[in-house]
């Protein structure tokens, strides 16, 4: 058990919450503040939401003598990023009903919505609980959203493989009724001993834990940057069984030494799914039990890891599962990208990905992205599967209809701007940051896009355009946009200030590095515009920018 003397406020906050209850209740009946309670604040992540507020109004609303306009953020658990069309079409009247009508696709392969009132709270998660989806457990100090590789052409076991994912999520629930009873019945259930939690017991977990299934050769999942990271290995055409690595995360905290971010280590293989559930669930009773408590800045399974040594923690794991992990298997990886625009699956079934810039899903007045999904989602002929890169997939289009759908997707310039994106641009990731993310120092998905803009005619004059450069932007080193592990991360600093990272791999298997601290726009453009220029005179043959990078400062 983890010897921890003094526990941390969210510890109490846990264990005192009768089932992750609090005073919730009481907090939605309070009309006299947009905001809940400050231990609900942190209880209510466990129902998938967050309290925030704009940050763009808030010297305004103090000048004027009135509270921050605080608002929620909901997001949904969605294994393997699956929505129906209809359920899609349900998602874009909620959107526009209660939130600010922006669909946001995130990086965990899931959409969230922002700018919910807390009086709207309730009739958006009763209105998603009869499209037969929730927000159970997509955030809080429990296992998450559970992804996997995205589109269904990667293999033929790609099915399996999502399947998988749900059964992890559905193991991995907490056994807690406080969701139906807060949201939707409004009762309280009398069967206090079915709520019995033998996996998370009242404690939860000391921190998130984030688990993720890759299909090799496509690491488009960014596997390694998982608490638990699963391989699937597919030998001859068939799935022989599953490597399984852990201790990724990728936040810090600026000015802590302390906090760093990590890729998952290799712990094993095991040769069937019941074994792979097993594993999976003891390594998360393994952090239950050893995870530190009193400092939730080291609180990941990453540190815990590094603590007890991998060899430890493996052999606690083996230990509860009753059997022994066998050697990793070899497998490689290629690419870590989506395969926009049109492919088919071994069924016949045909795939669109379409690029949605961060995943933002709105209409604008030269774009009606939001109206044109809605438009195809109405034909009953496509479901829609989200990617860790915040894209989109129209998926399961039958040959005969596959006409109708690239019609629509012309008329509503969704292919257009697929296709006349760049390269640098499909390849970017950004976190939502300001104006609704408490933690943010700096811009991330307003200005990553402006960023590139600036960044292109330098990679023009280099002949680079067409290079899958990653480039990645958070607003803070907490990490939600996978910065240090990109080619180019960007971990802003305070408004308008970034750290230059560079040298990740172009396949997420190597974090980047901290290049120049506190650039602004002018420092990251003559900074990048240096780097390109000595890459295209020193590089050598199919040499990414990630690997001279890595080079380069190892040189340097």
């Amino acid at each position: 058990m983890s010897n921890n003397e003094k526990l941390s406020a969210a510890e109490r906050i846990k264990t005192e919450s009768n089932g992750l209850r609090g005073t919730l209740k009481e907090s939605l009946q309070d009309n006299y503040t947009g905001a809940i309670r400050e231990d609900d604040q942190t209880l209510i992540k466990f129902h998938g939401m967050y309290q925030q507020d704009d940050r763009d109004r808030r010297e305004e609303r103090v000048a004027k003598k009135l509270e921050w306009l605080y608002s929620f953020m909901i997001r949904l658990r969605l294994p393997g990023g699956f929505l129906t069309g209809t359920q899609w079409i349900g998602l874009n009247h909620i959107a526009g009903e209660n939130s600010t009508g922006t669909i946001k696709i995130t990086t965990r392969q899931t959409i969230q919505l922002h700018g919910l009132l807390k009086s709207h709270l309730r009739p958006t998660i009763q209105e998603f609980n009869l499209l037969h989806l929730d927000s159970i457990a997509a955030c809080g100090d429990v296992n998450r959203n559970v992804t996997c590789t995205s589109n269904p052409s990667e293999s033929p076991l790609h099915q399996q493989i999502y399947e998988l994912s749900a059964k992890i999520s559905e193991m991995c629930l907490p056994k807690t009724k406080a969701y139906y009873d807060i949201w939707i019945d409004d009762e309280l259930l009398a069967d206090r001993k079915a709520e019995e939690d033998p996996l998370y017991q009242e404690r939860y977990l000391p921190r998130k834990m984030k688990i993720g299934i890759a299909i090799p050769p496509n690491n488009d999942v960014d596997v390694f940057i998982n608490d638990i990271a699963i391989i699937a290995i597919i030998e001859h055409n068939k799935l022989i069984g599953y490597n399984i690595a852990a201790g990724g995360g990728m936040g810090a905290t600026h000015g802590n030494e302390a906090t760093y971010a990590r890729l998952a280590s290799l712990l094993g293989f095991v040769d069937t799914e019941e074994k792979l559930l097993k594993a999976v669930y003891e390594i998360i009773t393994v952090q239950r039990d050893f995870g530190n408590r009193s400092d939730r800045k080291l609180s990941r399974l990453k540190y815990t890891i590094d603590r007890l040594g991998t060899d430890t923690y493996r052999k606690e794991v083996e230990k509860r599962c009753g059997f022994k992990l066998k050697p990793a298997k070899t497998f490689s990886f290629n690419q870590r990208k989506d395969r926009y625009g049109w492919v088919q699956n071994h069924e016949g079934k045909w795939f669109y990905t379409a690029f949605v810039e961060h995943g933002r899903v709105l209409d604008t007045e030269d774009y009606p992205l939001k109206s044109g999904l809605l438009a195809i989602a109405e034909t009953g002929k496509a479901n829609f599967r989200f990617t860790c890169n915040q894209n989109l997939i129209l998926a399961d289009i039958a040959d005969e209809d596959k006409d109708e759908i690239d019609q629509l997707l012309h008329q509503y310039g969704i292919s257009g701007c697929t296709e006349k994106s760049g390269a640098m641009r499909k390849n970017s990731v950004a976190c939502v940051a300001l104006n609704t993310c408490s933690l943010a120092l700096a811009e991330a998905q307003r200005y990553l896009p402006t960023l590139i803009s600036k960044i292109e005619p330098v990679l023009e004059k280099y002949g680079l355009l067409e290079e899958d450069i990653t480039i990645r932007m958070t607003g803070c080193p907490n990490g939600c946009g996978r910065s240090p592990n990109a080619e180019i991360g960007l971990i802003g600093t305070a408004y308008g200030k970034y750290n230059l990272h560079i040298g990740g791999d172009r396949i997420g298997t190597r974090l980047n590095t901290r290049f120049r601290e506190n650039l602004d726009e002018e420092g990251i453009l003559s900074t990048l515009d240096e780097l390109f220029g000595i890459y295209v005179e020193n590089r050598l043959p199919d040499e990414t920018f990630g690997d001279f990078a890595f080079r380069y400062v190892q040189q340097n």
